[in-house]
Order: C-alpha cells, then structure tokens, then sequence
C-alpha cells in the first residue's frame, strides 16, 4: 500500500513535448490517484495552469524549441502553490540548480519511474532542511563530466542559445551542438 496519496480536486499537470512519455507518465500517475492534464508546449500549459490551477506540474525541460526552465516562474505566478518537478534526459548541476532558483520543488534524471515521480511531488511539502542535503561525493568528478557540467552552466547563463553558449566556451557551434548531442558522460563506480 501507497502511504503517499494525492489529495484530491486540483489537477496535476504534465508539459512534455514527447507525446508518447506523456501518455505513458499520464496512465500511471492516473493510476495512482491523480487527475492528469497534459500540454505539450508553454503556450498550453499557461492556459491550462490558468484555467485548471492544478496542484502539480511535471515538466520536462527542453520543449521543442522551449525551455522548461523558462516556464517556471510563469507557472508559480498563474498558481502560487503549484508544486513543480522539472525532469530531463540532459541532467547537470547547473540546470538543477537554476530549476530550483526559478522555483521548482524538485529536479529527475529521466528515465524516471512514476513511483519517483509521485515520491518528489509530494514528500515533504516545506523546504529542504540542513539535515536533508546530500554530502558532495569524495572523489573528483571525470574530466569529461566536468566539461558537461561547464556547458550545461554556460548554456543556462545564455537561456539555451547555443551561438552565444559556443561563442562563450570558445568553440565552434557545430562543435557545441554535437556535444548537447550527446547524454550526459555516466560516472564510473568507483571500483571500475
């Protein structure tokens, strides 16, 4: 049994631009007690957050051309209290972070289970205490991960626009979009 239950009455909405996950994530949070909405781009979901004023969001942060993270703070001024999950196939420090400045709850790495989904949205309503944190992993980062965590910074600062994210880095944009390309260099356990 589910110790976890959505309250019932406010909606939950998801804005994922990939029309299949969305479906998918839909029948299981529906499952699991949820009344889901779904959007598929920015524009929607502001309509749908307006008129539903649903209790949760799940996000995904690219959009097409859009950017989840951009969306957030319009979605906390529509409802206040909305609880937002951004999620992403591209996870960085950098975009976690700025997903949690522009207001988010929380932040998953896809592929993300609905049990997870359902975990984030609603454990623990207030903010993180002290004891909550994560320490910082004792060994050193890869280089190549680095370089990923870099980008992703710089790509944030420039609000996704990739000739100034390139120009910023140095690099060429084709050079640079090849690299976005690319999932994000998994770390090694420590004992490979």
């Amino acid at each position: 049994m589910n110790e976890l239950a959505p309250p019932s009455g406010r909606p939950l909405l998801i804005v994922d631009d990939d029309a299949t996950f969305a479906r998918v994530l839909a029948r299981a949070l529906t499952s699991r007690g949820f009344e889901v909405i779904s959007s598929d781009n920015a524009d929607d979901a502001r309509a749908l957050a307006r008129r539903h004023q649903p209790r949760y969001c799940v996000l995904d942060l690219k959009l097409g051309d859009e950017n989840g993270l951009r969306l957030i703070p319009d979605l906390q001024a529509l409802v206040p209290d909305m609880r937002v999950l951004l999620l992403t196939g591209y996870a960085s420090i950098a975009t976690a972070v700025e997903a949690i400045k522009r207001g988010a709850h929380d932040y998953l790495a896809k592929p993300v289970d609905a049990d997870a989904v359902v975990r984030a949205l609603l454990d623990g309503d207030g903010p993180a205490e002290p004891d909550d944190l994560v320490d910082a992993p004792d060994a050193p980062l890869p280089l190549r991960r680095l370089e990923w965590e870099h980008i992703q910074r710089v790509l944030t600062e420039c609000e996704g626009n990739i000739s100034e994210t390139a120009r910023r880095l140095g690099m060429h944009r084709r050079t640079l979009q090849r690299k976005l390309s690319k999932h994000p260099v998994r770390e090694r356990p420590a004992d490979q």
